[in-house]
């Protein structure tokens, strides 16, 4: 008879990880080895338990997810993370992607769907299971913001500012032809179709700093 799978649950609250604990154990071929509310008992249960899976709430007390993620993979890389988030937002995904978890899912979803997900990435050691909007993911799909540069970053920051071309080219000491070129170089590398999208792409990417004055509106690109 095979060994069966086993889980360990991340969620600082108590009463959704009994539920989950509830519709696991109800599963032949689960089996939930701990509980933890918070990122330092996660690595403990990891440590202990080295679990097939982990249901990892993105919103724990303690580290980051990201360092509680890259720590858990140092513990037990044979484990595989499966993240549980009210939040689809497309640049912690895209993170969290990046540092190696297998699953990603709203905790909306049904629990066939959590089943599903566990006996998934178990399986097949290249699957990865994402249950969040169609927006969200074609955001993490779609191209990576090139690096802007320093000077297109300060032009951009002063554009967030409502400068015109002109005073920002006084304030950098720049001609107002090179700070259009910069700002066209700009749209090209963030696909961004005037200022103001450029911005908040910018943004969006930390490429650069919210301006201090929210209630200015960069002015249109000439």
């Amino acid at each position: 008879m095979s060994q069966p799978t086993t889980v360990g649950i991340v969620d600082d609250h108590a009463l959704f990880r009994e539920g989950l604990r509830e519709i696991l154990e109800a599963c032949d071929g689960l089996k939930v080895v701990g509980e933890a509310g918070d990122s330092g008992e996660a690595l403990a249960l990891v440590e202990r338990e080295r679990p097939d899976v982990l249901m990892l709430d993105v919103e724990i007390p303690g580290d980051d997810v990201l360092d509680t993620v890259g720590r858990v993979r140092v513990i037990s890389p044979a484990t595989k993370i499966i993240v549980l988030s009210m939040y689809d937002g497309p640049q912690l995904l895209r993170r969290l992607l990046s540092s190696g978890i297998r699953g990603y899912l709203l905790k909306s979803v049904h629990r066939e769907e959590v089943i599903s997900a566990i006996r998934s990435v178990v399986s097949d050691p290249e699957r990865l299971v994402l249950a969040v909007s169609r927006d969200s993911l074609a955001q993490v799909h779609a191209p990576t913001p090139n690096t802007l540069t320093d000077k297109e970053r300060q032009v951009l920051e002063f554009a967030a500012q409502a400068l015109s071309n002109q005073q920002i080219a006084t304030r950098l000491g720049l001609t107002e032809a090179t700070v259009k070129r910069h700002l066209r170089n700009v749209f090209v590398k963030l696909g961004a179709v005037s200022r103001i999208d450029a911005v908040n792409r910018a943004i969006a990417a930390s490429l650069i700093s919210v301006p201090r004055d929210s209630g200015s509106m960069p002015k249109g690109f000439g």
